[in-house]
């Protein structure tokens, strides 16, 4: 499964605590964190599984889940002055 990465790419502590111990029980508990992808990928799980975890995901952590298929790559946006000195705007401002 794959799984957008969040604006700029931070991740808080308790997001990422909620999608480990989700995976721990819904699936395989292995990921690949951006993987060729951009997302997060999360490895190995059964068909009855896929459900219960998109729910877990849609509902209680407010994650948005979908697809582009193949003829889009994923979508990303601008990390700021966090990571690139010529930035023009602070974009971690807009939190």
């Amino acid at each position: 499964m794959r799984v957008n990465q969040p604006a700029g790419k931070y991740y808080k502590t308790d997001y990422l605590r909620q999608l480990c111990d989700l995976w721990d029980f819904r699936g395989s508990g292995i990921t690949n964190m951006h993987g060729s992808t951009g997302g997060i990928i999360l490895l190995g799980t059964t068909t009855k599984q896929l459900e219960e975890v998109f729910w877990t995901m849609t509902h209680d952590m407010d994650q948005d889940l979908g697809g582009s298929g193949s003829n889009l790559r994923t979508p990303s946006d601008c990390l700021g002055q966090s990571r690139c000195e010529y930035a023009c705007y602070d974009t971690n401002a807009l939190v």
